[in-house]
């Protein structure tokens, strides 16, 4: 119900701003103004969006909760799609997410309301050998090994299936 409101509530509340605005100061500065906000906006948000990716990286390094900066940086994703959308209040709406203290608002409203159930960082239980601990990935010197092999094939039946799985079929 509440996304059904919204799909029908901004797009009349853009139009009568557009009258509004449009009737107040002409049709040519409005439509310069809604040009100017969407490329004020997406210089806003790829610095903006900058940061919040050095956040994340800072976070992830050292291995701290990321759910903050995720937030942050999905907020910032969806101001730049307000913002690139024509009209005042979806850019009024824009411009305030890319304000940290609004953003932060919205963070501490919606930490209230969700519960996270699990947090993990690291392989799983179902990634590591079946409760053993974690499995080496090959990325560290310690975990490579090196080797040779040989193929090496019985001499009396060269070819020929073991008797463990079926050979070739000729029909």
């Amino acid at each position: 119900m509440f996304l059904f409101l919204a799909f029908l509530l901004v797009p009349v509340i853009e139009i009568a701003l557009f009258i509004q605005v449009g009737g107040a100061i002409g049709m040519w500065p409005t439509l310069g103004i809604v040009v100017l906000t969407a490329i004020l906006g997406t210089w806003l948000v790829r610095t903006q969006g900058r940061m919040a990716m050095g956040q994340l990286r800072s976070s992830f390094s050292n291995l701290n909760d990321p759910t903050e900066p995720l937030a942050h940086g999905a907020m910032i994703l969806v101001a730049g799609a307000l913002l690139l959308t024509p009209g005042f209040f979806t850019d009024a709406v824009g411009f305030a997410l890319l304000t940290p203290p609004v953003r932060m608002a919205v963070f501490r409203y919606l930490r209230a309301r969700v519960t996270v159930a699990q947090f993990q960082m690291g392989p799983g239980p179902s990634q590591s050998g079946f409760g053993r601990g974690p499995v080496p990935r090959g990325d560290g010197p310690g975990n490579i090994i090196e080797g040779e092999f040989e193929e090496v094939r019985p001499k009396s039946q060269p070819g020929k299936p073991s008797g463990w799985v079926d050979g070739p079929k000729r029909h």
